[in-house]
């Protein structure tokens, strides 16, 4: 901790709860800064000798990683005060967590979130082309022409940009898998639109070796050990990025 930082942020990056709760903690005066009461709003440094309850906390350097089912209707956001079910508010983990990469409003599926900034910076970087897999499905029934186009890349006049070439197989009469290396706004939608399809649903599934696997909605679970290992070497990072 190179500078102040507020009380409140602290006590979460320590692992201790969130900031709303670790308000409530201070609230309560069961927070001392070098023995002494601590206030709301009140920042610390590095050399703060800080307690909870008598008991010296400390901040935590490790890094976390949550694969998290985002359900329709979860915006991926922080700070947006209009928007009803943000993202950060739905998860409630001892560590504060921020999402790397996105999935629109009305889409849902998996979206990993994590404290490591080197990570977040890998996975949302176009240009690494990390794997994202979803299911899809349209309003009307799949023909060959529109799956042949989809695979070979689409050009999608509003943003004056082809898509990538990407994997792309049937499912059903209206469903298909789709794997994306890159992250434009909305692609996929986009992509249908073009031959005149509405995405009627989309879920994402995978995540380079992530899976969105047994998660149900709304659910999220930390990610540990060899598949941990697999994510971070993937992305060119070290164990602790």
């Amino acid at each position: 901790m190179a500078e102040e930082i507020r009380l409140n942020k602290y006590l979460a990056e320590c692992g201790i709860c969130s900031r709303r709760d670790a308000d409530k903690l201070i609230e309560a005066g069961r927070v001392q800064i070098n023995g002494r009461p601590a206030a709301n709003g009140q920042k610390v440094r590095e050399q703060d000798k800080v307690t909870v309850s008598g008991k010296l906390v400390r901040k935590q350097d490790e890094k976390v990683v949550l694969a998290y089912y985002k359900p329709v209707g979860v915006i991926c956001t922080e700070k947006d005060r209009f928007a009803e079910k943000k993202i950060t508010d739905m998860i409630h983990f001892p560590v504060r967590v921020t999402y790397a990469g996105r999935l629109d409003k009305d889409s849902e599926g998996l979206i990993l979130l994590t404290n490591d900034g080197a990570l977040i910076e890998k996975l949302t970087r176009g240009a690494n082309r990390h794997e994202k897999e979803y299911v899809v499905k349209v309003d009307k029934e799949l023909t060959q022409q529109f799956l042949d186009g989809m695979a070979a890349g689409v050009y999608l006049k509003e943003l004056e940009i082809t898509t990538r070439a990407c994997e792309l197989h049937q499912d059903g009469r209206y469903t298909f898998h789709i794997v994306l290396t890159q992250g434009v706004n909305r692609q996929i939608r986009r992509m249908c639109q073009s031959f005149g399809y509405e995405v009627k649903s989309l879920k994402r599934v995978r995540i380079m070796n992530i899976l969105l696997d047994k998660l149900q909605n709304g659910e999220y679970r930390q990610l540990a050990g060899k598949e941990l290992e697999q994510l971070y070497s993937a992305c060119g990072l070290g164990k602790q990025g």
